[in-house]
């Protein structure tokens, strides 16, 4: 736990009970704060309630607050800032003059003085983030990951000036930073995403360029350009920013920077003098192009960070893969079954249909804007698609004379009747695939949750035919 001893015996809000505000409390209370705590939702102030934190903080309502006396107000990264419209609760810090921040400027005000990693963009964040973990980790290197992936920040580990914090950050928690420094920071890619929590594209873009906020010549920025919007910002830092700039492509072939081939092949440029290539079409647990610019970002990371091309690459070929996206879970009868549960927008899961040629696709849930007409450039790997969710009746709408498809309501429900499908059809190469191109809050709490019954299943189908019984 990271423990903030320049809030000691100050007055802290807390507005957002859910994962990186609970570890926001843990840490305020380790730091001897007065902590005040809020959350919209009865249930979570109830489970909040019946904890043991809760006898060291004051949980009443935000108007009964005693603002003027605020050292600032902790807003979690689900609670708006500014769209729909402010939460009532930073109006009221706001017109106290009090500062509203997010659990990342704490953190790194707690630990300037630690080297720190951070990743963004619209998909590839978690994979990216594990992977540069991974890599830095495997050459000995005092690491610990989190953000936006698994571990909220405050929560993690404190580390030395020696160590290395890797983090995935999301547009939300980047709208709260103020002074946050980042040494080596990471622009994946951006495509219309959370218009309706930022009002627009360009507050999108916005939010997703604080990551490059406050660099100097000694820090890194690590840019995709094989997008108009990320271009755009790689174009704006090249005339303004202090750092040095390292431009990504999985595309198109670059005179300087880092890019992927056709044929899956890593070019190292960052010095044109002294060129390196690794070879990614053979690593199994970063198939598709899309994990190729995932490692492009990671090898000019670990590079930036001082790590040779021989130890990314074993690293590279040591990663084990990321839980929830396009992970292997199983092959039974030849069909392997692919949990791609993070997948919760159609780019995404444009990812994971890119690499297979008879698809029997779990999709659905609750809809993102746009639904899946983007995807129709992959229909035909689509053998059949099994419908679930809020999602299935537009889903079918769009697959109409398209791709054949059965609307089946529940996961359980799709995935028997893809597991029955595949394994009569006896199509080489088939794959069983949950890439739902959804959100999950519609029958899940998270994607981890949805990702997590579909291994189960996978794990039982699998028990069951080592028995005897399939």
């Amino acid at each position: 736990m990271i423990t903030l001893r320049n809030y000691q015996g100050k007055k802290v809000g807390i507005v957002g009970l859910a994962k990186s505000g609970i570890a926001t409390v843990a840490s305020l209370i380790a730091s001897e704060c007065d902590v005040y705590v809020w959350d919209d939702s009865e249930e979570k102030r109830q489970a909040f309630w019946h904890s043991s934190a809760s006898v060291k903080t004051h949980m009443n309502d935000p108007q009964t607050w005693p603002w003027n006396k605020f050292h600032a107000l902790v807003l979690s990264p689900g609670v708006p800032l500014t769209h729909p419209e402010p939460h009532y609760t930073v109006k009221m810090a706001r017109d106290a003059g009090v500062r509203v921040v997010g659990d990342i400027e704490l953190f790194c005000e707690a630990q300037h003085n630690t080297q720190k990693i951070a990743i963004t963009g619209t998909n590839g964040k978690s994979t990216t983030t594990s992977l540069i973990a991974h890599i830095l980790q495997s050459v000995g290197r005092k690491v610990a990951a989190g953000g936006n992936l698994g571990t909220p920040v405050l929560a993690l580990p404190p580390l030395a000036s020696d160590g290395c914090y890797v983090l995935e950050l999301s547009s939300y928690q980047l709208d709260l930073v103020q002074a946050a420094h980042f040494n080596i920071s990471l622009l994946l890619n951006m495509t219309p995403d959370h218009i309706d929590r930022h009002g627009s594209m360009e507050r999108y873009v916005t939010a997703k360029s604080h990551i490059f906020d406050r660099q100097n010549r000694y820090d890194f920025a690590l840019i995709g350009i094989d997008d108009d919007y990320s271009r755009s910002v790689y174009a704006e830092l090249k005339q303004k920013s202090k750092a040095q700039l390292i431009a990504i492509s999985r595309l198109n072939p670059l005179k300087q920077g880092v890019f992927v081939d056709k044929e899956g092949i890593l070019h190292d440029k960052i010095d044109p003098a002294n060129p390196a290539a690794i070879k990614l079409y053979d690593i199994i647990n970063l198939t598709g192009r899309h994990n190729w610019q995932n490692a492009a970002f990671a090898y000019a990371a670990c590079k930036a960070y001082g790590l040779t091309t021989r130890d990314i690459e074993k690293g590279l070929r040591s990663y084990p893969g990321l839980r929830h996206r396009l992970q292997i879970v199983a092959t039974i009868h030849g069909v392997r079954f692919i949990n791609d549960s993070k997948a919760t927008n159609a780019d995404a899961t444009s990812h994971a249909l890119t690499p297979f040629s008879h698809v029997y696709w779990i999709a659905g849930g609750k809809p993102k804007e746009g639904g899946i007409e983007s995807l129709a450039p992959y229909f035909e790997s689509i053998n059949h698609a099994f419908l679930i969710g809020e999602a299935e009746r537009a889903f079918a709408k769009t697959l109409e004379g398209r791709v054949p498809y059965t609307i089946c309501g529940s996961l359980a429900n799709a995935f028997d009747a893809a597991a029955k499908k595949a394994f009569v059809d006896r199509r080489q190469n088939a794959v069983v695939l949950l890439s739902p191109a959804c959100a999950s809050f519609d029958q899940w709490k998270n994607f981890e949750e949805r990702g997590d019954a579909f291994c189960k299943m996978v794990e039982d189908l699998l028990d069951e035919v080592v028995l005897g019984r399939k």
